[in-house]
């Protein structure tokens, strides 16, 4: 492009601007300039400040890639998210939301390539896939206009304020420093040492000690954005958005007891899920759901919507679908794609902006500067599960592993080398390319800067005493186990104390059934440095109340042997794949059993190896020989009694009365024949059932 064919200005500095023409060409990409990302840029002189003669701001994510690649010109496991699995799929539009952003993405029927990551948090990359953790939900958005990272996690809420404290949030909850013990848990002194002198951390762990952290498979888990956002229209109005993922196929999770006898059964138990069911055509899908609201809302709240510790309850501003997500192929390498695939908040299209939130603006730094340690390199952008799909035109040059191979000698501008007969490079746009909405209203922004946090940041009970009375029986009695469970195996004396201290803030019937079930006193309340309201219970934050009675999507477990009877078996399978499930054919031996046809079934997993932890219900089909063979093995025995257990539905055969009987299994909703009743039983859990499997806080 000749020097003719931009425009030269000079700003209020005196400095040179040349840039792309007001009325084009803005459909050549090669005219201009972009980030890493893709991403045009408005102005290449000058760094964002709060106001003209104020300090530089951290989000100014142009001039932080420049420097940054520039320090890194010349010439290890994340530390957080390690363990994950991917898959690569599409992201199509399905409503007009153009009165709220210009991203090209949102217009309807676009479809849009994407990189979907899940993942645990606290394990290494050799850990299990079924601890109680937080999962995390990161998108890769291959638009048009450059890369968008939407990174989160399947709870919509965190357990700090400020991105000072991720670093001390980390160091508690991982491995204990001296010992380098446990793994992947949280059930341990340093991290509930941390959180009970941390009350900003009781929401999430209302969210962490619930079933949402134990999930049944990564293809029924929620994905939140967490931090509020904006959405910026063409006109260059500004509407804050929370972004909200809904599976398709509805919220699930196991049971503790469950998840932990999944560690043993598959390590990889979510990967292969997930890996299996896109191999198989059952292509895992998402609703990307968004809550836009004003500045006049925010106002209005008893809680500042900045705060990454608090959620807009789904009854006062209703989840608006805009879009979905379909993962409809595996990565073909998982270290060229799950591995080396680099998520970075700061990668944000035109039509979405940041919020002030502390705890976003923090991971806006700490992503890009994570990535460069983990990938050796400032070009990792330039690696293809990273790299844009649209034009990437710019001036950074060499670093490690550099992959492109710029001719000529125009490495900077402004420059005149076009005029001269040589390429000169692009330009910044004005017109198209990413501006920052402005936080204040007309003129400079104005303010101190301080080391503070504002008022409403100091409620932290009102919103985890709202999970707790938006939550069913069963769901309360699994969050107060789960608090006895990880505050027993601390060894610290005043800790779990302090912690139950501070549920009284949240419910005072939680903080002594954690304490009865301690075995310790009911310490005084602590003080709050902000009184806790009661708030409207939100039924949308209950998994039992919100489950999906269905087997699509299911596992259910066929246990036969010897002379089972042929016709059932076939019939209970035909019932399950025509409801959508996959049926599964266990047996004492892979090779099979001899059915009542004498026809030999082939099994498709041998009963030793094939508990029931990892279906979602079973059904035993038996002949009295069968049986009899059956419950003399330990095996059978735990298949059956760990279904009932797992409060899961029970189909059997009246021959298969006595392994039924001598695997502790009372009648009840959930266990019953082998017909209509076994399947629409299958689509659910039974939780009235739990009272009488075990004991619970």
């Amino acid at each position: 492009m000749s020097d003719k064919a931009f425009d030269t200005d000079r700003g209020q500095g005196g400095e040179t601007h040349q840039h792309v023409p007001e009325k084009g060409p803005h459909g050549s990409a090669e005219a201009h300039l972009t980030t890493n990302q893709g991403i045009r840029v408005s102005d290449n002189q000058n760094s964002l400040k709060s106001g003209a003669r104020g300090p530089t701001l951290l989000e100014d994510f142009v001039l932080r890639e420049k420097i940054f690649h520039f320090d890194h010109e010349r010439i290890p496991e994340r530390i957080v998210h390690a363990r994950g699995s991917a898959a690569h799929g599409y992201f199509e539009a399905t409503d007009d939301i153009s009165d709220l952003s210009k991203a090209a993405l949102f217009k309807k029927g676009e479809k849009t390539p994407v990189f979907t990551r899940f993942s645990t948090v606290a394990g290494g990359a050799g850990s299990v896939d079924t601890p109680r953790d937080v999962r995390g939900f990161a998108v890769k958005f291959y638009t048009s206009e450059g890369n968008w990272d939407l990174v989160g996690n399947n709870i919509p809420v965190f357990f700090i304020q400020d991105a000072i404290k991720f670093p001390d949030l980390v160091h508690a909850v991982k491995m204990e420093a001296d010992k380098a013990y446990p793994q992947a848990g949280s059930a341990h002194d340093t991290f509930w040492d941390w959180a009970s002198l941390m009350p900003e951390t009781t929401h999430m762990l209302m969210w962490a000690m619930s079933d949402r952290t134990i999930p049944r498979s990564l293809r029924m888990i929620e994905g939140f954005g967490i931090h509020t956002f904006r959405l910026v229209n063409a006109e260059g109005q500004s509407t804050f958005v929370k972004f909200h993922w809904k599976p398709r196929l509805g919220v699930q999770s196991t049971v503790w007891d469950e998840a932990m006898k999944l560690q043993a059964a598959d390590n990889d138990y979510h990967r292969r899920d997930l890996y299996e069911a896109i191999d198989t055509g059952s292509y895992p899908e998402w609703e990307l759901g968004i809550q836009a609201f004003d500045q006049a809302f925010a106002d209005a709240q008893p809680y500042d919507v900045l705060d990454a510790t608090k959620i807009i309850p789904e009854e006062v501003i209703p989840v608006r679908i805009i879009g979905r997500m379909v993962l409809d192929r595996n990565p073909d390498n998982f270290f060229a794609e799950t591995e080396q695939v680099a998520y970075c908040p700061a990668n944000i299209v035109p039509g979405i902006d940041f919020s002030n939130d502390p705890l976003l603006q923090g991971r806006l730094f700490s992503y890009l500067d994570t990535q460069k340690s983990r990938l050796g390199t400032a070009n990792f952008h330039q690696l293809p599960i990273n790299a844009p799909k649209c034009p990437v035109m710019n001036f950074q040059r060499d670093g490690q592993m550099q992959m492109t191979v710029p001719k000529g000698r125009a490495n900077y501008e402004p420059n005149s080398l076009a005029a001269h007969g040589e390429e000169g490079g692009p330009r910044e746009c004005p017109m198209t390319g990413f501006k920052t909405f402005p936080s204040a209203e007309g003129g400079d922004e104005q303010g101190d800067k301080l080391r503070v946090r504002a008022e409403l940041f100091a409620d932290h009970y009102s919103q985890a005493r709202l999970f707790w009375t938006s939550v069913t029986d069963s769901e309360r009695a699994h969050i107060a186990s789960s608090f006895t469970f990880e505050l027993s195996k601390v060894g610290l004396e005043q800790v779990p104390s302090r912690l139950v201290a501070n549920l009284r803030n949240v419910d005072e019937e939680l903080a002594q059934r954690v304490a009865d079930g301690l075995g310790i006193d009911l310490p005084e309340k602590a003080d709050a440095a902000r009184d806790p309201i009661d708030m409207a219970p939100s039924p949308a934050l209950s998994i039992q109340k919100n489950m999906k009675e269905s087997l699509e999507g299911r596992s259910i477990g066929i246990l036969i042997a010897d002379g089972s009877d042929a016709a059932e078996v076939a019939s209970v399978k035909k019932g399950v794949e025509q409801a959508g499930g996959k049926a599964v054919i266990v047996s004492p031996k892979i090779g099979g059993a001899v059915l009542s046809d004498g026809k030999t079934l082939k099994a498709d997993g041998q009963l030793a190896g094939s508990p029931s932890q990892i279906f979602d219900a079973v059904a035993i089909i038996l002949s009295e020989e069968g049986c009899a063979a059956l419950v003399k093995q330990a095996a059978a025995i735990q298949f059956t009694m760990d279904a009932f257990g797992h409060l899961k539905a029970i189909g059997a055969s009246d021959a298969a009365q006595p392994l039924l009987d001598k695997a502790g299994v009372e009648a009840d909703e959930g266990v019953t024949g082998l017909g209509a009743d076994f399947l629409k039983a299958a689509a659910k859990r039974f939780y009235d059932r739990e009272p009488q499997v075990r004991l619970l806080a």
